[in-house]
């Protein structure tokens, strides 16, 4: 137990580094393609942090071979957008008042609240339909994931056809040539792409000794799937946040986590839909009751244009209250 903890905590480490240059690269994208700053966040940054764990939702619903197998695939469906909306956004606020000395904002936020609004939008009307989808029995409900790929579809192309507008932010050198202050296009691509895939080993690494370690203290695959998979596969969302805040750039943070949960909302949701029953019990109810209070309670937040770092991370409040129902079920 002792080695798959250290192996765990490395793999955390090799993350939080690959993060580190992945957040250089993909402002340097956004810059060198002329891509706005609300699509580097909501669309490249959220596609590539999203891919751990819409990945563990693809082995587990299309190649696993038993029920618990899909009962993870489904968890982590589901579980992907409660951590976001949790732990994720609490993180922003709690960074932005660690850093708050370091920044030249202080504890004051920085972003687009229409925007960020409009995106908890989306989110909550695309997740309501999803759930009610997973309390009810019909033989078309496979062919129905196919509305929620279109709905990504929808919302890609707006944030990526969306005023092209430079990052405002003086960007820091692109890391594996600092000297460099015009950097070709192929080397911005070759460090965020391996950043990429580096995040994607140390992810798959954390989550598959999460898996030895949870059955080594006989947890449940729903425990697992929504308690503990989520937590390991959202790392690159939560750590970009880290990075983000302490540069001064939490727009960038704020914009990564809710582009992020649009995927989540969709993609894993779709394949989901596709390849199970969907069908929800009470764990995955109550996820679902508590992820869509965590995000409602923060839109009411910005509709008075009132949103400050207490109330970001007053949200991990709503994953201490799942934990404690998860127990008491």
């Amino acid at each position: 137990m002792i080695s798959t903890i250290i192996i765990m905590i490395l793999a955390a480490i090799l993350i939080y580094f690959s993060c580190e240059f992945f957040v250089n690269g993909i402002e340097w994208v956004g810059k060198a393609f002329g891509i706005s700053q609300s699509a580097v966040g909501s669309v490249l940054a959220a596609f590539g942090t999203a891919l751990p764990e819409s990945i563990v939702t693809f082995m587990a619903v299309v190649f696993g071979t038993n029920s618990n197998q899909k009962d993870i695939g489904i968890g982590a469906a589901l579980g992907g957008p409660l951590v976001l909306s949790t732990i994720a956004y609490a993180t922003v606020g709690i960074s932005i008042f660690v850093f708050s000395n370091r920044r030249k904002s202080g504890q004051c936020i920085r972003f687009d609240s229409k925007k960020l609004s409009r995106d908890q939008i989306w989110f909550m009307c695309i997740f309501v339909f999803k759930i009610a989808l997973g309390l009810v029995a019909f033989a078309i409900k496979p062919w129905l994931g196919i509305l929620f790929l279109v709905a990504y579809g929808i919302y890609f192309y707006k944030e990526i056809s969306g005023k092209n507008i430079e990052v405002s932010e003086e960007l820091e050198p692109l890391k594996i040539f600092p000297k460099d202050v015009r950097p070709k296009k192929s080397l911005i691509l070759y460090q965020t792409i391996g950043a990429l895939i580096l995040i994607f080993i140390g992810s798959q690494i954390f989550v598959h000794n999460l898996g030895i370690l949870s059955n080594s203290l006989g947890m449940s695959p729903h425990m697992v799937s929504l308690l503990l998979s989520p937590v390991a596969t959202e790392l690159p969302e939560t750590l970009n946040a880290v990075i983000w805040v302490r540069q001064g750039k939490e727009e960038l943070a704020l914009l990564n986590i809710s582009g992020s949960m649009m995927i989540q909302a969709t993609v894993p949701s779709a394949l989901g839909i596709m390849f199970t029953p969907w069908l929800l019990d009470k764990y995955l109810i109550a996820s679902a009751i508590i992820t869509f209070t965590a995000i409602f309670s923060l839109w009411i937040t910005l509709r008075k244009n009132c949103l400050d770092y207490k109330r970001l991370y007053f949200n991990f409040i709503f994953y201490i209250v799942f934990i404690i129902v998860i127990i008491f079920i």
